[in-house]
């Protein structure tokens, strides 16, 4: 982890993320909209793991830009966008860094889903932090 997310709470908060690559699927009601053997796990201090999918291996057409945004002083400002399957939409479900802070920079280009909203799989037990 960078110096850079440590200042910004002034606190031992740890933002971790293991870069190798993991299998993952995420779907809305049964209906895949992402698979990746890509994708990224990023461990924060006093909060789950959180898969990152790489944009391109998520389904076209499964995401749509909302106006909502918020800031992390540990990642940088999030884009939402709301997740469409079949005639499903779940409003402001997903998440990306577009520019993230330079010590979570491999996030860029990544989407996340809000577990408790959107099935997401993956083995993140074998994943290491770096």
């Amino acid at each position: 982890m960078g110096d850079d997310a440590r200042r910004a709470s002034g606190s031992a908060h740890r933002v971790d993320i293991d870069a190798r690559g993991v299998s993952a699927r995420a779907s809305l009601h049964g209906v895949e909209i992402a698979r990746s053997e890509r994708a990224l796990v990023l461990r924060e201090t006093g909060l789950a793991p959180v898969v990152y999918f790489p944009r391109a291996d998520v389904r076209e057409g499964a995401l749509l830009a909302s106006a909502r945004s918020s800031r992390c002083p540990f990642k940088g400002t999030a884009s939402y966008w709301s997740v469409v399957a079949g005639d499903r939409t779940e409003g402001d479900a997903a998440w990306s860094y577009e520019t993230p802070i330079d010590a979570v920079a491999a996030i860029a280009g990544h989407v996340a889903f809000y577990v408790d909203r959107i099935d997401v799989e993956a083995d993140v037990a074998d994943a290491a932090p770096r």
